[in-house]
């Protein structure tokens, strides 16, 4: 299928062939017919794409220290390389979207198939979107006119933020879609409106609304005009719809309100208020969130969880169903803000224009309507004459299940450079497996996740999806004849873990099942274990580590989801004492600080030769401080190894330091022994009993021993 693609490094705008998506339990999957441009958003990002690095900067001030931070902890060369690579990253463009349900995800819906339906869905010819971001149409309103629902919901949480009355006046500021749309939402409401902007054409508009008007080109003073509006007292709010840098549009607003007016903040600008504004007459002052309540709340978009509407009236999707029933009963009339029309595949026309100095407002692309087949759901990227590899027992064909992040950064690369073959990637909306399989010759791109495991040309499977999924893809792998590869955790649970081993044991113990434990293939590391080989008696090992706050709404604290951060990334520290101790643990204890979600615990480790082991593993340290650091006494010695950078020794005999340019967390060691596991040059790169081991122990250590 068709979709627009956005580069973040380049700003390049593109029509690509990307696989029908999957549709998850509690979503749609509709087959579009229109989606509508958002300018102001879609201009910004395609702007930023265009800048240079040094704009591209300064538009991001935050994240210049985050890197910073990142810098000084890890080197220059990692953080470089992990900034490269989230530009280089797609950014599907798009978020009014009108179509026909074509399936209906497992879940309670009061959607069916063949329903025309809005959604906040991007500009593909196919979307998968949650239930409670989608509405269904009235048919006394167009597929065109549907397409501005979304928008339209914008417009109107901005509205209810102002909680204005009947007969008050407001000012809108910038005379865009969105502001358009408030003015005519305004005027429904019986206020009267007062409508700013440079351009005649949009005044023109907002005039023909039944607003009075203000030409900012010709110089018109707004304060001056809102005083006389407002029959000199002020007005009684200011929606600021515009997209600018500047914060004059603020200060304006602040100076046209009356005492205890109130201002919403409903596109872009620059921020610095003056108290004295806001001080004299007690102003308040809101950013509206996008759609309205329910807006980045995963348990309301992604879970399904709608608010009971005895208490939150207004949701985002019952904001679209307000916007909807508004155009069904004339009282929104958006056909006067089409400007433009394409199809689908003239897109970059389009972003030409919204990224040009020509006119334009509401800009539209049809979709020519795409049979969804099976077939539909894979792309292949093989060059022309090409042809796929047949299975191989002796060649690492490798497939990957997940193509996020760090699938992509890291381990895609990893595999890559140890010589496998790149066979098929999967990703559930596509995008990413396209980026993915593009960037490093994959034959292949799917979201057929079940064509991996049946594929007969692919001898080993990489995991990196969510981790509640991983138990169930490590199941399918082995079933399906093919070694694994899991980043962490290899389960959740321990009938996860029973029916793992019992699977393995019925394929014969032939295949391989390996954990990304990569720290232990560390070259560091690797030096440790060689001067720990020397020492017969116990030893004692500290690893600290800054794991830093993650939010608790993150999937990864969710125990059903991502198992906690004991299970989904403190056994890789687990992991990593029990291959330095070389011997079986034989007990274990946690002891958690109080805090809202228990992840600064502090775990203690006993071996069967004596030896002993702490895992700090803290939550509340700062960005700044290394994140992972080992000291390891034995026998009257110490090594210390910092943040895979800096080993030193203590009193150790013909051993002093081990010093690197870059990080090394061993990943491209990890990947190599697989590798070269599967092609007879080594045996397996951890033992089987050994993943078990330290699965069974963190499942334990995180309180999942049921």
């Amino acid at each position: 299928m068709k979709q627009i693609l956005q580069s973040l490094k380049t700003g390049t705008t593109e029509v690509a062939e990307i696989p029908v998506p999957n549709v998850k339990r509690g979503q749609l999957l509709i087959q579009t017919s229109h989606t509508l441009v958002s300018a102001g958003t879609e201009r910004m990002l395609v702007e930023f794409g265009k800048a240079g690095w040094v704009d591209k900067a300064r538009q991001q001030p935050d994240k210049v220290r985050m890197v910073l931070d990142k810098i000084k902890t890890d080197g220059l060369m990692p953080t470089m390389e992990a900034v490269f690579n989230k530009l280089d990253q797609p950014l599907p463009l798009g978020y009014c979207n009108v179509g026909r349900v074509a399936k209906v995800g497992a879940g309670e819906t009061a959607f069916a198939e063949g329903d025309r339906v809005i959604s906040n869905g991007k500009h593909a010819e196919v979307v998968s979107v949650p239930f409670n971001l989608c509405a269904k149409v009235p048919g006394s309103v167009s597929d065109e006119e549907a397409a501005f629902t979304v928008l339209g919901a914008i417009a109107l949480q901005g509205i209810r933020l102002v909680q204005p009355t009947l007969g008050e006046t407001v000012v809108v500021t910038g005379l865009g879609l969105i502001g358009l749309v408030t003015v005519q939402l305004l005027r429904a409401h019986g206020c009267r409106v007062l409508g700013l902007d440079f351009d005649k054409e949009k005044l023109e508009l907002a005039r023909q609304f039944g607003a009075e008007v203000v030409d900012l080109a010709a110089r018109q003073d707004p304060v001056k005009a809102a005083e006389l509006y407002s029959r000199g007292r002020g007005v009684d709010a200011v929606i600021v719809t515009a997209a600018t840098k500047s914060s004059e549009p603020m200060h304006q607003a602040a100076l046209m309100c009356r005492k205890r007016g109130r201002i919403v903040l409903v596109g872009v600008t620059g921020l610095e208020l003056s108290r004295d504004d806001f001080f004299k007459k007690e102003l308040t002052f809101q950013v509206s969130a996008s759609y309205g309540p329910g807006r980045y709340d995963p348990n309301y978009e992604e879970k399904g969880q709608d608010y009971p509407v005895g208490f939150v009236r207004w949701t985002e999707q019952r904001n679209f169903e307000a916007v909807l029933d508004m155009m069904a009963d004339g009282r929104l009339d958006v056909n006067p803000l089409i400007s433009h029309r394409f199809a689908i595949g003239e897109a970059e026309k389009a972003y030409d224009l919204v990224g040009g100095a020509g006119p334009s407002l509401g800009i539209l692309l049809a979709y020519p309507g795409l049979e969804i087949t099976p077939a539909a759901r894979t792309v292949s990227l093989r060059t022309a004459g090409a042809t796929s590899s047949a299975a191989n027992a002796d060649k690492a064909t490798v497939s990957f299940v997940g193509s996020g992040n760090y699938a992509t950064a890291v381990l895609i690369p990893a595999f890559k450079e140890a010589g496998a073959h790149l066979r098929s990637v999967a990703s559930s909306a596509g995008v990413s497996g396209v980026h993915a399989g593009r960037k490093y010759g994959f034959d292949e791109t799917t979201t057929d996740t079940n064509r991996i495991f049946t594929d007969s040309a692919t001898n080993a499977v990489v995991i990196t999806t969510q981790h509640d999924s991983h138990a169930r893809f490590v199941l399918q792998a082995l079933r399906g004849g093919k070694h694994v590869f899991v980043e962490k955790p290899l389960c959740l649970t321990l009938p996860e873990l029973a029916e793992i081993e019992s699977v393995h044991k019925d394929a014969g113990e032939r295949l391989m099942v390996m954990v990304g434990f990569n720290r232990r293939f560390a070259p560091q590391v690797q030096k440790v274990k060689e001067l720990l080989n020397s020492v017969t008696g116990p030893k004692a090992f500290i690893m600290t580590v800054n794991a830093g706050a993650i939010p608790a709404d993150h999937w990864t604290q969710d125990p059903e989801a991502g198992g906690g951060r004991i299970i989904g990334e403190a056994c890789h520290f687990i992991d990593l004492l029990r291959f330095l101790a070389g011997v079986p643990l034989t007990a274990w204890q946690k002891t958690s600080m109080d805090s809202p979600t228990h992840d600064t615990v502090t775990l203690q480790l006993t071996f069967a030769d004596g030896s002993i082991g702490s895992v700090h593993y803290f939550a509340n340290g700062h960005k700044a401080f290394p994140k992972e650091r080992l000291e390891v006494f034995a026998s009257g010695r110490v090594l210390q190894l910092d943040n895979y950078r800096k080993l030193t020794g203590f009193a150790w005999p013909g051993f002093t330091n081990m010093n690197l340019w870059r990080q090394d967390k061993g990943q491209k060691a990890c990947a190599k022994s697989f590798v070269d596991a599967i092609e007879g040059r080594s045996p397996a790169p951890i033992p089987f009993d050994e993943v078990l081991e330290v699965s069974r122990v963190s499942i334990e250590l995180a309180g999942g021993a049921q």
